[in-house]
């Protein structure tokens, strides 16, 4: 995953000074995590943010933003609360989820927003011994 500024921003994703309309600077979709160091859901959803990037290699980009060090960028997208999730496909407009999600909700919404499908196979349930479990 790719630390983005406000400059790699409008260079790899949407260029907001020189463009009037949303139009997108990529070639495959794309998902924008913004989020700042403090916060503990953006902590929580970045280790599934790069086991996406990895699952999705190729097919789905992942970059990160740090709301802190980028406000304009959150003005931009009136973020309001983090983490918050910004889904682009490669052509139309893109969409925001705020808040945490998790690694189930993120495929799904690259399945149904990218039309993207996982190469990786969900890992089966494991069986249960019989008994009460503690955890």
């Amino acid at each position: 995953m790719e630390l983005l500024t406000a400059a790699t921003f409008k260079e790899k994703v949407f260029n907001y000074e020189t463009e009037k309309e949303w139009k997108f600077a990529g070639t495959i979709p794309t998902i924008v995590d913004f989020y700042a160091d403090w916060c503990g859901p953006c902590r929580m959803q970045t280790p599934i943010l790069e086991e996406i990037a990895k699952e999705y290699s190729g097919k789905v980009q992942v970059f990160k933003v740090n709301t802190q060090l980028n406000p304009e960028l959150s003005s931009l997208f009136k973020i309001r609360g983090i983490p918050a999730l910004l889904f682009i496909p490669s052509t139309g407009k893109p969409s925001l989820s705020a808040g945490f999600m998790p690694k189930e909700g993120l495929r799904d919404a690259i399945r149904d927003l990218f039309k993207v499908e996982s190469d990786v196979k969900p890992a089966a349930e494991p069986k249960k011994a019989g008994g009460k479990s503690c955890c």
